[in-house]
């Protein structure tokens, strides 16, 4: 069996599963997904429209990845073990707080990648919600790169009113690495009322590049 950079061989099963799932019912489309970096740390950031995204974006990326999960999920045995063998990250009801943040920062100073929605919840139409601020903390407290990724046709296989999916095409599309190098120098020393500002700035540019992802791959090599 095919084994990714960097990916458990126990886990590889149950990525080439998924893949297969959403390969067959779902004729899924992945494109660009050699943006995401082959070593080191780093963060997806994704739209969130269904219970579906969090397999979707993890079996379309290339390297094994970190769900966060709520840390009253961690209480039930079947539940916790599984959330454990996943190497989910427990966070509180609002999907912060400081040990939360410690579990992201350690996942990707040992190297490892991390799943984050901007949004914070799923959205109720359809359409882009706006960025919480505190994805912007976690991402300048790391030196990770973070990857956008747009998903397609969640929402219409199982939105958030929905108890089961339905067959529809899904499309996953990785944009190009954000860095916000200036930003994470100027964070450093700048005043308390400023950093809450940056780090909603930086939310909202990695919103922003979220937005301009369309599903069809991107030309990057031109003879």
């Amino acid at each position: 069996m095919l084994l990714p950079p960097g990916m458990r061989v126990g886990f590889a099963p149950v990525w080439h599963f998924f893949r297969c799932v959403f390969a067959v019912g779902f004729r899924w489309r992945i494109y660009n997904a050699g943006r995401v970096p082959r070593n080191g740390p780093f963060i997806l950031a994704s739209n969130h429209a269904s219970l579906l995204d969090p397999p979707v974006v993890g079996s379309a990326c290339p390297r094994e990845i970190s769900y966060l999960a709520r840390e009253s999920l961690f209480r039930f045995p079947v539940v916790g073990g599984v959330l454990k063998w996943c190497r989910a990250i427990p966070v509180d009801r609002e999907g912060g707080g400081a040990a939360g943040l410690k579990g992201i920062l350690d996942r990707l100073k040992a190297g490892g990648g991390i799943l984050l929605f901007p949004e914070g919840t799923r959205t109720r139409d359809g359409r882009l919600q706006p960025a919480r601020s505190g994805v912007g903390l976690a991402v300048l407290k790391s030196s990770a790169p973070v990857v956008p990724v747009r998903v397609f046709g969640t929402f219409e296989a199982m939105d958030r009113t929905a108890r089961w999916p339905k067959p529809h095409r899904i499309q996953v599309k990785f944009g190009p690495p954000l860095r916000f190098a200036e930003l994470r120098v100027e964070a450093r020393g700048c005043s308390k009322t400023r950093l809450k500002g940056i780090y909603q700035e930086v939310a909202d540019q990695i919103m922003a590049g979220i937005a301009r992802l369309e599903p069809w791959e991107d030309k990057e090599d031109f003879p």
